[in-house]
């Protein structure tokens, strides 16, 4: 099995938020991967920086992270997946985060789980293995 890893475990990391006392980061060769969708959000956080300096520093967490784990790109099979979900939840009236959803699918796609600091959104989604981390 593996692990997709969202945006909000980085984020979290950055902003030195993380209680990884629990060893919740993955157990030994487990498979680590980012979705696309998962490098957008970040790169996004970097387009948006108030200050070059701050550009700078995200940009090379970024591009530290984007170097450290392969990235999953979004295919036709993950779309069939994430359009049944988006179907099913939105008939029992749960809206979560369409990028959360797209990386919801893409997990489920592949029988991964999602190592996420936003357990709430991510829980909603039927089937999805959620790996929360304590925020401090």
């Amino acid at each position: 099995m593996g692990l997709l890893i969202d945006a909000s475990f980085f984020i979290a990391q950055e902003r030195g938020q993380l209680d990884l006392g629990s060893g919740a980061i993955g157990r030994p060769n487990e498979t680590l991967l980012v979705s696309a969708i998962t490098a957008s959000e970040l790169l996004h956080g970097v387009h948006r920086a108030q200050t070059p300096l701050q550009a700078k520093r995200r940009a090379a967490f970024v591009e530290a992270i984007l170097d450290r784990f392969p990235v999953l790109e979004v295919d036709l099979k993950a779309a069939r997946i994430h359009a049944q979900l988006w179907a099913e939840l939105a008939k029992k009236g749960i809206a979560i985060g369409m990028h959360d959803l797209w990386i919801g699918a893409q997990a489920v796609t592949l029988g991964y789980g999602v190592l996420t600091a936003n357990e709430r959104d991510f829980r909603r989604i039927p089937g999805l293995e959620v790996h929360a981390v304590n925020q401090v």
